[in-house]
């Protein structure tokens, strides 16, 4: 043999060694059983209260809003509020150029001495000197033909257009859209508005109208800010379909400070079905087009189609499939979670 061939012989003889003992346990049948073991939470279904719920969204009204003008197209010669200001009942708001009803007051003021002078000397010309002893017709007729009555009447309203120089607050509320400017004219001063109580309009669809009726309770939620919940009841409901299908509720919830007139709102309507089967909405699947629960049976996954009657925000309320001839009984299992990846069969374990 040549010497150069038993350095490579060597070689060949160490690559056939054995391979090294794979470690202990290593891809062993324990170990995958043990990663395809499938955890999953359950429940049992029982007949219980549904709560109902129909989604909306809608528009926060104040419930008392008023718009607030000036009595006269004056001037306007004090402001005395601000836009966003609070105000009671009866506070001074604004006040408009009160000197030619002032000089009008004064001169019906005087016109009324006149007319008392006049009346007593209509009296007197009568043959009267006691007011007392004259007849009720004579003493009418007299008070007319004196110009006393006019002038009771002018002074009446002289005093009346002076006083509505001033502008008051019809009731406590928030300033809002404040027009009125110093020293301007204007036909709209500002709004003033309630804010101890709002109304929610909304919308339902015509198919939704057996869903709400009015002292059903009403969920409402702003888009933007304080983002909690305020539970109110439906107060009315319009007996007209739109044009477009639609019929318009309206719901009233108490103010706070979390609330602003004209607020975009989601609305939930809720009523209660009794009798339910009512599960997560994880519990539910979809699988083929259908909807799929998994019930819980000798420890495996059994595939039961099934038909959702109701929703909510949380929860479906649920029955077998019609179309499948599928049943539900109470006291089955129902698979809560962990269901996502199963078949029908699938060996699972309850936590």
């Amino acid at each position: 043999m040549r010497p150069y061939m038993i350095p490579l012989l060597l070689l060949c003889l160490m690559g056939c060694k054995p391979a090294k003992e794979e470690t202990k346990g290593e891809n062993s049948p324990r170990s995958n059983a043990t990663l395809t073991e499938n955890f999953v939470d359950t429940m049992r279904l029982s007949r219980r209260d549904f709560r109902h719920q129909t989604v909306c969204n809608g528009v926060l009204r104040a419930g008392v809003k008023s718009r607030l003008a000036t009595r006269h197209p004056d001037v306007i010669t004090e402001v005395r509020v601000k836009t966003g200001q609070r105000v009671g009942k009866g506070e001074l708001l604004a006040v408009t150029e009160e000197e030619k009803y002032i000089r009008a007051l004064e001169k019906a003021k005087r016109d009324l001495e006149k007319a008392e002078i006049d009346f007593a000397d209509k009296l007197i010309t009568l043959g009267y000197d006691d007011k007392g002893s004259v007849p009720e017709e004579t003493l009418k007729r007299a008070e007319v033909t004196s110009g006393l009555f006019s002038a009771r009447h002018q002074l009446k309203q002289a005093e009346s257009d002076l006083a509505d120089c001033r502008l008051y607050a019809p009731f406590a509320g928030v300033v809002a859209d404040l027009d009125g400017k110093l020293y301007q004219k204007c036909d709209n001063f500002c709004n003033l508005i309630d804010e101890s109580a709002f109304d929610v309009d909304f919308s339902v669809l015509e198919s939704e109208l057996p869903s709400v009726a009015v002292g059903y309770d009403a969920m409402v939620i702003p888009f933007a800010g304080d983002k909690g919940t305020r539970k109110g009841r439906i107060t009315a409901i319009n007996p007209t379909v739109s044009d477009k299908g639609l019929v318009k509720v309206t719901a009233r919830i108490a103010g706070d400070k979390g609330v602003i007139d004209g607020m975009n709102v989601k609305v939930i309507v809720e009523r209660t079905e009794s009798g339910q089967f009512v599960v997560p909405k994880d519990a539910v699947v979809e699988r083929d087009g259908y909807n799929v629960v998994f019930l819980y049976r000798d420890g495996k996954a059994v595939w039961t189609y099934v038909d959702v009657v109701s929703s909510n925000t949380d929860s479906h309320a649920i029955t077998g499939c019609e179309r499948k001839e599928t049943e539900l009984h109470e006291g089955d299992v129902v698979v809560t979670s962990g269901n996502m990846n199963l078949a029908d069969g699938t060996e699972i374990k309850a936590r």
